[in-house]
């Protein structure tokens, strides 16, 4: 087991004990009536005790206990403090893009252009940079916020600090004077303005260099595998003595290649089951150094997943055609439950086009707990038709641009993250030429303005106003096709609360404590007869011109303004019994009237799934209570504009 080594940041970063983030924590502990931390260490100590607290929920899917603000604020205001924004880009960059132009036969175009044009253009391109930047920043704090992530806190801090200062991992090629040349590899320094992405995470290269530097900070000699050679481990271990993450990640970045290209067509090869409580050796020596970018490649955590159930790893051949290549990993919890994802070896642990059809008749053996995995190898089957359409210029057809548009469900995969051909093909496409195909109508029968809708209006794509729901328009976005707002219809009432909590578990719903409480309260208000009610589903961000947090009451009053109200309460259990195909890891919240849990404090119902099933969740609403730009919320359509 780990141990933390707060004694190892304050020799490292001396102006870490005196830090704001650092006081902060301290003055929190005390008010908690704990003693003050009177050492250097007591006080990095405390700061470390305090992002635990912050990040001890999988993926933030629940806010930190007793945190106002939670793991998502804290997320949103170090992604606020620490990427580019639009203003900061240098002009210099900005030449650049004009000289890549010019280089492009483009400069014509350019030189006729207006100033709104020209503005107009690099506000596009910025908006995809930056978006990019931000998604390289944010796969960090989400990785650290796994419950497999068994990095302790003070290498977290270590490695956290310095990713915020480095780009991408460049390869350049230097001439030497005997006139040969070597490959240099380096992270480099990150500046102000740049647009350039954080370093990409590889899970089994950290892995590698985490383990290396718990042992250095143990006082053990590092022993390092049979294939490194001897200037290899010269160079890491000069590296290690002086704490050089830099240098020690791009090392191993290097250390971890990639399968070779003309191997991933091969399909041929053979499952191997670790059993639970086995030692994790043999399966880190089969996956380390092959670029799978597992974090089972890291020793202390192969050991922590193999303790915790059976691990499944699917071998391709090789040129010897032995069984060797790492290309699906399945990790149970226990021998009959599948704990998450299974995870591939293309960009952020996706599996690559070749493996789908191995696991899906893999995941036949699991039985039901296989099915759950079944739409997701469906949809990437799908993903790769569409990308070989695309490659060869083909049209897509309306069920395709439905399917990369996202319109009626979620594109899943098996990755931590969103596969990235999906952002890949949607840049590819014109949203205004697809509007009309997904959305069956004639390109004048959709309104891009308030000042463009007319009584044959049947799409609306533009910000909400006032009245906007007391029109007869079928399908309005706040921006096509990433944010619909959903209106649906639901049937509530006519139900004690026994029969909605049989109900519920009858369809194996899980309830959460406190959104038990609210259930069960004495304010739990239900309706005797049975009634069909219009709801509509929006993000907070669809509400507000900004991408900041707003609170429960800036929410609830902006609704209202659009003619939306507060959900009867109910809607919670029912439209969770009506919503059993969620996609995975989705947060959907009730606006309602808080309810008080057994402790006082105001909860609403949440509705999600998880690898174990739908819940019946909760979620922490005091009127000052901050939301995330990105949270979506169910509303009550205001009677007098309901068509139902």
């Amino acid at each position: 087991m780990s141990v933390e080594k707060p004694n190892f940041l304050v020799e490292k970063y001396a102006d870490l004990p005196g830090s704001k983030p650092v006081e902060r924590a301290v003055a929190k502990k005390i008010r908690e009536g704990e003693k003050g931390a009177s050492t250097k260490e007591g006080r990095v100590e405390a700061y470390l005790d305090r992002l635990e607290a912050l990040f001890k929920s999988p993926m933030g899917f629940r806010k930190a206990e007793g945190d106002k603000g939670g793991f998502e604020l804290l997320k949103h205001k170090i992604l606020e403090k620490y990427t580019t924004k639009y203003e900061e880009i240098p002009e210099n960059y900005w030449k650049a893009q004009e000289e890549e132009a010019r280089r492009r036969g483009e400069a014509g175009d350019w030189a006729y252009a207006t100033t709104e044009q020209k503005e107009e253009v690099r506000r596009k391109h910025a908006e995809i940079v930056l978006t990019d930047q931000r998604a390289s920043l944010e796969q960090w704090i989400d990785y650290f916020s796994l419950p497999d992530c068994t990095i302790p806190n003070h290498l977290k801090y270590w490695i956290f600090r310095n990713i915020l200062n480095l780009k991408e991992l460049v390869k350049t090629e230097i001439k030497k004077p005997d006139g040969t040349a070597e490959q240099k590899i380096e992270f480099p320094q990150r500046s102000k303005g740049t647009v350039a992405p954080f370093p990409d995470l590889n899970q089994e290269a950290l892995g590698y260099l985490v383990d290396a530097m718990e042992i250095k900070l143990a006082g053990k000699n590092l022993e390092f595998e049979h294939d490194i050679q001897q200037n290899e481990r010269e160079e890491f271990n000069r590296f290690l003595a002086k704490e050089d993450f830099t240098k020690l990640y791009a090392w191993a970045n290097e250390l971890m290649s990639p399968i070779p290209k003309h191997l991933l067509p091969v399909t041929e090869g053979a499952w191997v089951k670790y059993p639970q409580g086995s030692e994790p050796e043999k399966l880190v020596q089969t996956i380390l150094g092959r670029g799978t970018g597992w974090c089972t490649a890291g020793l202390s955590t192969a050991r922590t997943q193999i303790e915790g159930g059976d691990f499944y790893v699917f071998y391709s051949l090789d040129d010897e055609g032995q069984a060797t290549m790492p290309r699906i990993a399945i990790r149970m919890e226990g021998v009959d439950k599948i704990a998450e994802d299974p995870r591939g070896i293309a960009y952020k642990q996706n599996l690559d086009p070749y493996m789908a059809p191995i696991l899906e008749e893999k995941l036949k053996e699991f039985g039901e707990v296989g099915k759950s995995y079944e739409k997701k190898s469906a949809d990437m089957k799908h993903l790769t038709e569409i990308e070989a359409k695309s490659k060869k210029g083909l049209a897509l057809n309306r069920d395709d641009l439905i399917f990369i548009y996202e319109i009626n469900q979620q594109i899943e995969g098996f990755g931590y993250r969103k596969d990235p051909r999906v952002e890949e093909l949607r840049k590819q496409r014109n949203p205004k030429e697809d509007a009309p195909i997904v959305l069956e109508c004639e390109p004048q029968e959709i309104a891009w303005s308030q000042k463009e809708i007319k009584p044959d209006t049947k799409a609306y794509i533009g910000l909400l106003f006032i009245g906007i729901f007391e029109t007869n328009i079928e399908h309005i976005y706040t921006k096509f096709p990433e944010t619909p707002i959903r209106k649906f219809g639901l049937e509530i009432g006519g139900r004690a609360v026994k029969e909605l909590e049989q109900q519920l578990g009858d369809n194996n719903v899980k309830l959460a404590d406190y959104s038990q409480d609210v259930l069960r309260s004495k304010d739990f208000p239900t309706l005797k007869n049975r009634e069909q009610i219009d709801l509509v589903r929006l993000k907070v961000r669809d509400l507000f011109l900004d991408e900041n947090p707003h609170t429960t009451d800036e929410i609830y009053r902006k609704a209202e303004e659009f003619g939306l109200e507060l959900c009867p309460a109910e809607v919670g259990p029912n439209l969770r019994l009506k919503y059993m195909d969620q996609p995975m890891n989705e947060w959907l919240y009730i606006a309602m009237e808080p309810i008080a849990d057994r402790y006082g404090d105001p909860y609403v119902f949440s509705l999600v799934r998880r690898a174990d099933g739908a819940w019946l969740d909760d979620y922490w609403a005091y009127p000052f209570s901050p939301w995330s730009p990105v949270d979506e919320l169910v509303f009550r359509l205001r009677k007098q504009n309901s068509k139902t």
